[in-house]
């Protein structure tokens, strides 16, 4: 984690949602965090977020607290995240790594668009995730598709 550290590539804002003095003694103790809502059991959710005529797009740092602020807000716990700045558009991809799974990010600023993915399993929501990042793109326009990954039989 140091090497990650160094490269400025370890989020400042780790959370512990999901940490645990108590220490597994089993397979059969072990969490299993998928999820169970509406009759069906899946690993989690995976929102795939369009942000059309949206603004903020070329600054990594302001894109990597605002994903890490809507991870913790959506009760994800934070690895750590990664952001790149791309030349000569100023385009920006990155992701936050999350024990939960991961929100990542593309944006190009020439079109005024960012395509956002959000993944998350166990007790975390990842709706509460995009009026936080709203904050900071002020889309005019924002298209969410949900979708329900590793559906099992109950």
């Amino acid at each position: 984690m140091n090497a990650l550290a160094q490269l400025g590539m370890v989020s400042e804002l780790p959370s512990n949602n999901q940490a645990s003095s108590v220490p597994v003694s089993s397979d059969d103790d072990r969490k299993d965090y998928f999820v169970e809502k509406d009759g069906e059991k899946f690993a989690g959710t995976h929102l795939l977020v369009d942000l059309w005529d949206a603004t903020n797009l070329d600054d990594p740092e302001k894109i990597d607290r605002t994903l890490c602020e809507a991870a913790v807000a959506a009760g994800a716990t934070i690895l750590h995240s990664h952001f790149h700045h791309f030349t000569p558009n100023g385009g920006v991809s990155g992701v936050v790594v999350l024990a939960e799974s991961h929100i990542s990010i593309h944006t190009w600023p020439e079109r005024n668009f960012a395509a956002v993915d959000i993944f998350m399993c166990g007790v975390c929501d990842p709706h509460l995730a995009i009026p936080v990042m709203q904050r900071l793109f002020q889309a005019k326009r924002l298209e969410v598709d949900e979708q329900r990954r590793g559906r099992v039989a109950i």
